[in-house]
Parts: structure tokens; sequence; C-alpha cells
């Protein structure tokens, strides 16, 4: 067994956001045949013929005629022959990818289990040792081995995927491309034999490849990739200091108070949010400083059960202090980039609105390009 230390992944994680020497692009699919390795093949030998210095750092074709055939011109880097309980498996070679110093070197399977007796554990911490190195890495992965949806996806299957990557990795990726293609394509694939054999593809869409399944898949792999754009669109608008909101997404704010009403509020927020299947926000802003009233014992019980239901409706609850509610409600927005705000109509008598204002009429005052709706407490 190798004396090399091993790194941790945080170890590895920390080595790469430090330097991040390497560009790191995911070809990201949802079910095995999407064809995520075969494009990456595919690709690469069109740059390759562009005079790009490209290798092979691990390929795992599954015996897919179609994916092998696109092995094609590129050179293939040695691989790690490892001997552990009398068989001989085959893994990254780390050593030989950094002295060969490809430009960009691909290599299958991030969340791939080494052997007992490899250096790292996971390759995706072989991937991070690379980049580290300086060299760029074109990887592979499935929706369903993010560390963050394992849950998820056993809830989804009735299968525990067992390989897993942290969600980081993905994060920290500087290119995502998504490889989609319909469940019916899909299954044509498996019923001609190119995914598994003809045998094994008949099992397969009785269990795994159930199109309820790869239905729910998709649209999961679909949606981490958009947040994942949003988020990269969020860090430019802020490292550009660009205030103004581009509205590339929904995002629901619900302002709430002691009302007992203010579930009234919170469910047509959800509504909102589900119908657009966004971000959705409940926000509570006590009013602080000199004759401020403040929220009772009793205020906070109900502001509780609200938060409760605001909760279990797929928002997420947060609580504010501030000398004026129109501002926190006003930062709030600018900050989460809002594009719905809903409020419920003012518990203040008529006399109290003259000498105040009402807070409605000062957030459709100062509030830019952002949608108000105001809900009576009627209904």
């Amino acid at each position: 067994m190798s004396e090399e230390k091993r790194l941790t992944p945080e170890e590895a994680l920390k080595i790469y956001n430090k330097e991040k020497k390497g560009r790191l692009k995911i070809y990201l699919g949802y079910a095995p045949g999407v064809g995520k390795t075969y494009t990456m093949l595919r690709e690469a030998n069109i740059r390759v013929k562009r005079g790009e210095d490209i290798c092979i750092g691990y390929i795992e074709p599954h015996d897919r005629k179609a994916t092998t055939e696109q092995i094609g011109i590129l050179e293939q880097i040695p691989v790690k022959e490892i001997e552990y309980a009398g068989k001989i498996y085959k893994e990254v070679n780390i050593e030989k990818i950094i002295e060969r110093g490809p430009e960009i070197v691909l290599i299958d399977e991030l969340a791939h289990t080494n052997i007992k007796g490899s250096k790292n554990e996971k390759r995706y911490q072989d991937v991070l040792e690379i980049l580290n190195a300086g060299i760029n890495v074109h990887t592979t992965v499935n929706i369903q081995h993010l560390e963050s949806l394992n849950d998820v996806v056993q809830t989804i299957t009735g299968i525990a995927v067992r390989e897993t990557v942290p969600d980081t990795i993905l994060a920290e990726a500087d290119e995502v491309e998504v490889i989609d293609i319909s469940f019916e394509s899909l299954k044509e694939r498996l019923e001609r034999g190119e995914i598994y054999n003809l045998k094994t593809a008949s099992q397969a869409l009785r269990n795994f490849f159930r199109k309820g399944n790869l239905s729910a898949l998709r649209e999961i792999a679909l949606r981490q990739i958009a947040q994942e754009v949003d988020n990269n669109l969020n860090e430019y608008l802020n490292n550009k200091n660009i205030k103004t909101n581009w509205y590339t997404a929904e995002r629901v704010l619900v302002s709430i108070s002691s009302s007992p009403k203010a579930n009234k509020v919170i469910r047509y927020g959800a509504r909102i949010a589900q119908k657009y299947k966004c971000e959705f926000y409940v926000i509570c802003v006590e009013q602080i400083g000199f004759l401020a009233k403040g929220y009772s014992p009793e205020d906070w019980k109900v502001i509780e059960k609200h938060e409760e239901l605001a909760r279990s409706l797929g928002a997420e609850t947060i609580r504010l202090q501030g000398k004026n509610i129109v501002k926190e409600i006003l930062k709030f927005s600018e900050e989460k980039r809002i594009t719905q705000i809903v409020l419920g109509h003012s518990k203040r008598n008529k006399l109290t609105t003259f000498f105040k204002g009402s807070v409605i009429n000062k957030i459709i005052e100062h509030s830019k390009g952002v949608e108000i709706r105001v809900v009576p407490w009627g209904l």
C-alpha cells in the first residue's frame, strides 16, 4: 500500500481555492447514457485538430461502441494499476499526468471511489491535485452524485447513491455543460442496447430508468445549473457594484408582523413562489429605537407560528431589526434582488397613517422596479 499522504477533501479544496491554477469543466448529466463522455471526447477531438494539447487521463467507455469510437486521435496517458485482493484495478495516474503536463486532461466519472491503496480516496481529489498543478481538467458526473441531493435522490429512486462529490466542486467549476436529452430518446438508446446489453436494459427500464425517476432527476439537473448561472450572475453584479435588478429570476418576499391574519399573506406569497418555482423569503422586521414599541412575548408567539407555516411552504424565514421598517424591507429586497414583494393591509388607523405614513405607500414609492402585491386581510 502506498505511503503517500492522503489529502482530506477539505485540504484538497483549500489547495484548489487558494491557487486555482487549472480550469475545471464539468459535463453534467441526469442519468447514465445521456452522452457526457461521448460529448467530452468528441469536443476534445475537434480541439486537438485545431492544435490544442489534450490528453486522456482516464476514460470509462462502458463497452459503448459509439463512445469508444470518439477516443479517436486522442493521446492516452497510462493509468496507474493497483493490485488489491488479487485483482488489478486501473486508476488515474496523477504523477504521469503532471509529468506530461497537457493543456487539458480528460478524466471520466468524477464521483468514482478509488481502490484501496490509491493516493486519494476519491477521484475528485485526484482532479483537484491536477488542477493545482496548473492543468485544466474536463470531467463528467451525474446530478445524483451531488452530496446535498443524496437523500432527495434516494426518495425519488429508492436507490442509495454511495459515491458522492461535495457541492462545492460544482460551485467552483469554471464551466458546467449540461448534457440533456429527453426521456424518450434515452429510452430508445436503452432499447437499442447502446447503454447496456438488452437484458440489463430491460431491467433498468423497470427500475432506475422509470420515466418518473428520470423526469425528476432531469428537472433537478436543469434547476441546479440554472441556480449556478444565477449565482454567477449575482457575483458579477456584486463585483461590478450593479444595483439594478436584471430580473433574470423571480424571487418572492413576504413581510409579516404579529397580526393573526399574516398567515393569509404567507399563503398568497407561497402560491406565487410555487408558480414560478423560485426563491421565497418571509421576513419579520421589529422596529427598535426611541419610542419604538417592539414586539411583546405574546407577539413573538404569533410570529413563530407564522414562521412555522412559512417554512412548511418552502420559505426561508428571517428576522430583522431596525429603526425604520420600510428601509429594512427595501434593503433586504435589494440585497436579495427580490422581484415581488407581498404585503398585507396595515393595522394602522387613519390618524396614525396621516402622521407616520403608510408602510405600503412608502415601499411602493421607494422600491425600484419591484412588483408590489397587496393582500386584503379579508382574502
